[in-house]
């Protein structure tokens, strides 16, 4: 990824030059012409990163230039971090630095020469450049390889699949769509990652004989051929089915339009794409069908149909042993056609038990193998077509283990603390975030099919996202292959700190598996990731077998039921404190330091040298077993932190955090830990550039500094909120947020009750949220005017709300989503008012002990879809109102009473009020003994 590992220096080393010129007095000059060599190199990147795989010198040569752009990147920051930033202050900090001045002119020609070697070392790469035959640029350019690995999986019309499972449903609903003249579709869109069947559906639908009688023309043409005017006119007066597969681009789509109708005609266009935004670009009417994978049963039919053609003659005898290697090698397809495909053939050529067996012990190397039709060749195409500032974005997800739900919120943090995400960022509120710009990524690469949308929040914004299993595997060979990151898991953990490699030249680690931090031998290390993992059994047996660890358990003896459990945490926390030493002192170009649920990883506590990792962007301790509650003053030194995630596992006592946080001045992300002692008083004035703000209370921090941070778009409460230091500016109605960007507030406070003026006048001050958590008892919901118009969640649990909330929020005109839960209602009865939330999709009422009776007006909710009723037990009966709401959907009824059951099934009293409704679910049922 030599493109972006230039990119990011040659930003940042521009953002240090713009800055207070004492920062690289000095050096300037130098760095000025650094900085335009390596943007002159970056011209012609884009085109050697595309042909790394035809040539090993190429690969080298880019391996180099992404070597020397990340050095150049370390070399002058740490220049201005630690020389630069000691010659602010004036005159009286010039007497303080006299003592300093020898050693500082050592640092000073010791930075020059470092520069010099590096663009020498640029000067020597340009030379090679004509050598490699390596060119600047051009937009659409492909590399030799990428057109070899396309001309492989080049398909014709007139060669049909025979294997085809699954499909059936489709090609009905499709072949419909494109035989309704009276739709408006003229453009109807299959779309999918590589190996969904993309092409073999629409061959299928080509053939199949309605189209075959609707159509009196049929047009096979791909991508590249070219189509004219008179292909224009014929389209246009005739009735034509035009199939385009593989259209990988807007550009490619662009390219063709002009000689495609889409108005007026009665023909109709059939694309392929691995990307939606071209079906999406085609035809704003455009019918967008997204191929999903194969369920187990189907993958397993698709599987034998290849693997076991004989099964259906009389005499076939069932290989008992071979269906069970079978069905567990399916299963490391996942779902993906083309893996089943590529795997049944090659068992297909294995005659012998022992062949599957060594097949199915390395399943996954034999699916990359087959040369063209290959996963990874076919998922290498995806790969090829990224531009070169989403190819980073994309290898970063191999930091993940697999099956991994990764929050968004965090991915988007790491991508802009990595630096793979720039933008300009406008400091009077207009200007786009780079957190926006990285969103953006990512919706690409969802578009692309690339990942998967796991959850969405209320505004239909990406909560969570995944990778299927093979495009991890790509993702994991590629980064592998660019040396981008090296990942500790399963298939090479080390069973004791001895045979550990020696040393790892990639930037990034990400552990899998628990490792010991002082067993990696890596000076220029950027990001480390721990992820939640057991100590292996070997350092458990080492120690247990180490005696000197014996003296804590003299030293401990009685406080624990057995001792010997006690000398194992301990010795596992010395070892731990020395990986947290060694990781202080040894790693100190650190960026990114994530650690998520290591419990016994944690038992120490932090040294004060963490802030010597003055490099730091991200440092996430979330989930992290803490028994000494304490912070170090240093941690504010880490001037350039981004991201703070200070979410640990507080035990035995709440943490303290020191009062330097006010220090990070480029804090854009703060986790505060929910439990922060007494003695925790945080000043956050200064911190302008917050976007998120976790677990703040009045308690540990100031109210009145939340009116300096005009950027922030997340605030989460927790604890004490009390604002009657404030009084002054709630009487006069002044908002206490000032920020213009807001978009969600959670408000828990820790069963201590909130005072609903206080609520009503936080409410008044965030005009523009979207998302309302309300966690907390107020008896009494502010009016519906305190509320923004623009809210579309909102979830109220323990409020303890004596009126009904109903007519206060049915009048929010874009509430979407509402759950009402523990006790958020203490009344007997609810009513729904005609014409009342007008956009409801979700409504959800969870453990509403007092709720006997529910009304619902004729009107009410009429774009309700989903409505849950869970442990509502004293309800004695759905409202008759249902029976008007015409789009219900899904009906769910848990832990009910049995009686509530009988009167909705089919022949109950109320089953004309829901029996409309497509799905009704019934989990669990209480006897009326039970309740």
């Amino acid at each position: 990824m030599a493109w972006s590992a230039v990119s990011s220096a040659v930003i940042r080393i521009g953002e240090l030059l713009t800055q207070e010129a004492t920062s690289l007095w000095g050096v300037e000059e130098r760095v000025d012409r650094l900085q335009r060599e390596l943007r002159w190199m970056q011209s012609f990147l884009a085109d050697a990163d595309a042909r790394q795989g035809e040539s090993e010198r190429v690969r080298l040569w880019v391996a180099e230039i992404r070597d020397l752009a990340y050095d150049a990147e370390d070399i002058i920051e740490t220049f201005a971090l630690k020389i630069g930033s000691k010659r602010k202050g004036g005159f009286s900090n010039v007497v303080k630095r006299s003592a300093c001045i020898l050693k500082e002119g050592r640092v000073l020609h010791k930075t020059r020469s470092k520069i010099e070697k590096i663009i020498s070392s640029i000067s020597e790469l340009t030379r090679q450049l004509q050598t490699y035959g390596i060119k600047e640029s051009r937009n659409g350019e492909e590399s030799s390889s990428s057109c070899e690995r396309r001309e492989l999986r080049r398909s014709y019309p007139h060669i049909i699949e025979d294997n085809i499972v699954g499909m059936d449903d489709e090609i009905q609903k499709l072949v419909s769509v494109l035989v309704d003249e009276e739709s408006h579709s003229r453009v109807v869109s299959i779309c999918g990652m590589g190996g969904l069947g993309k092409t073999t559906l629409a061959k299928k639908i080509y053939h199949h004989r309605k189209i075959r009688g609707h159509f009196s023309h049929w047009l096979g043409k791909r991508r590249d051929e070219e189509l004219a005017e008179k292909l224009f006119n014929f389209l246009k007066d005739k009735n034509c089915l035009v199939v385009l597969d593989d259209i990988w681009s807007v550009d490619a789509w662009d390219s063709l339009k002009a000689a495609l109708p889409t108005k007026e005609t009665n023909s109709k266009i059939l694309l392929t794409s691995r990307n939606k935004e071209v079906a999406l670009h085609a035809d704003t009417r455009s019918y967008l069908h997204e191929l999903q994978c194969l369920n187990d049963e189907d993958s397993w039919e698709l599987f034998q149909s290849i693997s076991f053609p004989e099964r259906t003659t009389p005499d076939y005898k069932v290989d008992s042993r071979r269906v069970e290697l079978g069905k567990g090698m399916v299963k490391h397809c996942a779902g993906l056609p083309l893996a089943i495909i590529v795997l049944g053939g090659i068992l297909t050529t294995k005659n012998s038990f022992d062949e599957w067996q060594m097949v199915s012990e390395n399943v996954k190397s034999y699916l990359k193998r087959s040369k063209g039709q290959g996963t990874e060749h076919v998922l290498a195409l995806s790969y090829d077509d990224l531009p070169p500032y989403l190819r980073p974005c994309f290898l970063y997800l191999s930091h993940f283990p697999e099956d991994y739900e990764i929050p968004v919120e965090t991915l988007i943090q790491l991508w802009v603390a990595e630096g793979l995400v720039s933008s300009k960022e406008d400091e009077g509120n207009r200007g786009e975030f780079m957190e926006d710009v990285a969103v953006r990524y990512l919706i690409e690469l969802v578009e692309r099919c690339m990942i998967h949308v796991g959850e969405r929040d209320a505004t239909l914004k990406i909560k969570t996202c995944r990778m299927h299993d093979l495009m991890r595997d790509f993702c994991l060979s590629k980064a592998k292959q660019e040396n981008f990151v090296y990942v500790i898991d399963h298939s090479n953990s080390y069973k004791s700190t001895k045979n550990f490699p020696p040393s790892i030249t990639a930037r990034r680690i990400a552990a899998h598996e628990c490792t010991l931090v002082q067993c990696i031998k890596s000076a220029h290390l950027r990001s480390i990731f721990f992820f939640a993992s057991p100590f292996h059994p070997d350092l458990v047996k080492e120690a247990f077998l180490n005696p000197k660890m014996l003296k804590y358990n003299e030293e401990y003896d009685g406080e624990f039921c057995n001792p010997l459990i006690w000398v194992l945490v301990v010795f596992l926390l010395c070892k731990v404190h020395g990986s947290w030493t060694c990781m202080f002192n040894h790693f100190k170009l650190l960026r990114v330091l994530y650690i998520e649920g290591q419990d016994i990883l944690g038992g120490c506590k932090f040294p004060s040298a963490m802030g010597d990792l003055i490099h730091l962007r991200f440092l996430s301790l979330r989930e992290l077993g803490f028994i000494w509650p304490k912070f170090p003053s240093s941690l504010g030194n880490l001037s350039c932190l981004q991201t703070l995630d200070l979410r640990v596992e507080e035990r035995p006592s709440s943490i303290h955090v020191p009062n330097v946080i006010w220090k990070l001045e480029q804090l854009r992300h703060l986790y505060l830990p929910k439990e922060c002692n007494r003695k925790t008083k945080l000043k956050l004035h200064t911190l302008a550039k917050l976007q998120t703000l976790v677990n703040f209370n009045t308690q540990n921090c100031f109210v009145g500094d939340l009116s300096n941070m005009l950027n922030l778009r997340k605030l989460e409460i927790f604890g004490p909120f009390n604002i009657e230091d404030f009084k002054e500016d709630l009487d006069k109605k002044l908002p206490i947020i000032q920020s213009k960007r807001i978009r969600s507030l959670f408000i828990h406070s820790r069963g201590e009750g909130i005072d609903p003026l206080h609520v009503a006048f936080l409410l008044s001050s965030c005009s523009t949220i979207c998302e309302l958590v309300l966690s907390e008892e107020i008896g009494m919901l502010p009016e519906h005017h305190h509320f923004s118009s623009n809210i579309a969640y909102i979830h109220l649990c323990g409020c303890h709300l004596a009126e009904d909330p109903m007519p206060t929020l049915e009048k929010l005109p874009n509430l979407r989503i509402l759950i009402l839960d523990s006790q958020a209602f203490s009344g007997k009865k609810m009513v729904c008012s005609a014409e009342c939330f007008p956009k409801l999709d979700s409504l959800s009422l969870h453990e509403l002990e007092n709720l006997e009776e529910w009304k619902v007006d004729e009107g009410a909710m009429p774009a309700l879809c989903h409505l849950d009723i869970v442990n509502c037990r004293k309800l004695k009966m759905l409202p008759a109102g249902l029976r008007f709401i015409t789009t219900l959907q899904q009906l769910k009824i848990d832990r009910m009473p049995k009686a509530f059951k009988d009167k909705l099934v089919e022949g109950g009293e109320d089953f004309y009020k829901v029996q409309h409704v497509p799905s009704i679910i019934f989990l669990k049922l209480y006897e009326d003994d039970d309740i």
